[in-house]
């Protein structure tokens, strides 16, 4: 507990702007509590709309100097930073998992994981590459380059609270481009955590603002009609991110959008069971089943069906719960009170439904907001976890029976995040693959996210990517230049 209670006397808990800590313009503060022991762990500042103005004035101010900078310039400065992360990155794990609940595993993955957009973008940010070509008909040339958008607002979620935001952060850094960024209240101390790290790799004052806030609303929106910022870059529900898209629009942002997910798992006869079952470890419950990739609707072919729902129940049960900083422990708690309930609900609605419950299915009794990793066979179609996130350790089971019938199936849902598929037969992956309304495909793998690939849905799911070379563009504005020599 002392080792606890030290990590946490670190942590900044203050506003992040133009380079210094600053208490917020009216003494708001909010409670960040932890939720596997639902302590309070800090008080942190909560900006008001006239913190937000300042944040934006400070951006303003570091635009030029940072954009004018060589792309390799600004590029060293990011591969320091991926640096430092790594350097401190068993501190920044264990308030990952302080703030968040994930078990400690997890969050240093996380932690490795959001270095690595540092180290991506320091590289890519290089290749922000033009075109000079001839007009065939008037004989002008044609010189097109990318240009930084401007002042960037990036709005992230509590579940990967370091990963969420460097996946923002680094390509717009890389572009050129200075951000103002409001962390989710539920984790706010890990985003302020890392700016001296940011601060100490040379990131500018007024580069990176960082202002977490529970008037959320004000703060966003007053952002959004403020003509200096000309990007947004959100991570959340689907629900929000339709509003937000509706604040944009009235200066014609430009928007980058990572909504919610309704994930089919999809288990062919041919199928390596025992790889399947791995992969949909990961796919359902990496950070306890709380992410917009997670698989939330498994449809195993009747051949296979006993097989699969045999193993995936014993590995499902056979995991650890309890608080995420201690030993062993493979399952922490839900974020908080309203993620524990939803799933609650969810649950005792398939249930009422005609569900089976094969394990898992009931609060715990205690402190925290623990839920044990459910499996749940027989879901009916009229079952509200089949048409909503879960954001929860349940596993939903159905069956089918042949190929056109589930891609129908997986792809009956206004969501197109990402879809997971196993089968032995490559033609059919592929096949299979193509024909799901999906942004991104898991072919027998269990995880899609990687910083070199674009990250992102179709339909209800988002806008634009986050990743790869497409993560940059969206902090880029195209110019093009006519001109005769």
């Amino acid at each position: 507990m002392a080792a606890y209670d030290n990590l946490l006397a670190n942590v900044p808990t203050d506003l992040w702007i133009n380079g210094q800590w600053k208490k917020s313009s009216d003494g708001a503060r909010f409670d960040v509590i932890d939720p596997a022991t639902e302590r309070k762990i800090a008080s942190v500042a909560s900006a008001s709309v006239d913190d937000a103005k300042a944040a934006l004035d400070a951006a303003q101010g570091a635009f030029a100097a940072w954009a004018a900078k060589k792309p390799r310039e600004r590029g060293e400065i990011l591969r320091k930073a991926y640096e430092l992360i790594m350097r401190d990155a068993e501190r920044l794990a264990k308030l990952i998992t302080i703030e968040n609940g994930k078990a400690l595993s997890d969050s240093r993955g996380e932690v490795a994981y959001a270095a690595e957009f540092f180290r991506w973008y320091a590289e890519e940010g290089v290749r922000n590459l033009g075109v000079n070509g001839i007009a065939p008909s008037s004989g002008a040339r044609i010189f097109v380059h990318h240009k930084p958008a401007g002042i960037a607002v990036l709005v992230t979620p509590w579940n990967f609270p370091a990963a969420m935001a460097t996946r923002k952060i680094g390509p717009a850094l890389a572009a050129g481009c200075p951000v103002v960024l409001k962390p989710a209240s539920e984790t706010p101390l890990t985003m302020l955590a890392l700016m001296p790290i940011l601060q100490e790799a040379g990131v500018p004052a007024g580069v990176v603002n960082v202002i977490p806030s529970r008037r959320s609303g004000p703060v966003v929106d007053t952002m959004l009609h403020d003509p200096r910022v000309r990007v947004v870059s959100f991570t959340g529900s689907t629900e929000v991110g339709r509003k937000l898209l509706h604040s944009a629009a009235d200066n014609v942002l430009n928007t980058a959008m990572e909504l919610g997910g309704n994930a089919p798992f999809i288990v062919f006869e041919d199928a390596d069971i025992d790889a399947a079952i791995d992969g949909a470890m990961i796919a359902k419950m990496r950070n306890m089943g709380e992410a917009c990739t997670a698989a939330n609707r498994f449809y195993v072919h009747e051949k296979v069906q006993d097989e699969f729902t045999t193993k995936l129940t014993a590995k499902m049960a056979g995991l650890k719960m309890g608080n995420g900083l201690d030993d062993g422990v493979a399952l922490g708690p839900l974020v908080n009170q309203e993620g524990l309930d939803k799933v609650v609900e969810l649950v005792d609605d398939a249930v009422s439904k005609g569900a089976k419950i094969l394990t898992g299915g009931k609060k715990p009794e205690g402190t925290g907001y623990f839920y044990p990793a459910t499996v749940l066979s027989n879901v009916s179609n009229d079952a509200k976890m089949l048409n909503e996130e879960i954001f929860g350790p349940v596993a939903s089971l159905q069956t089918f029976k042949d190929e056109a019938e589930v891609i129908k199936r997986a792809n009956d849902t206004e969501y197109g995040l990402v879809a997971y598929l196993y089968t032995k037969d490559l033609g059919r992956g592929m096949r299979v693959s193509e024909k799901l309304d999906f942004g991104m495909i898991g072919l027998n793998r269990g995880l899609v996210s990687d910083p070199a690939a674009p990250f992102g849905g179709m339909k209800q799911s988002g806008v634009g990517r986050e990743g790869a070379h497409e993560g940059l563009k969206e902090f880029l504005e195209t110019q093009y230049i006519s001109v005769s020599w």
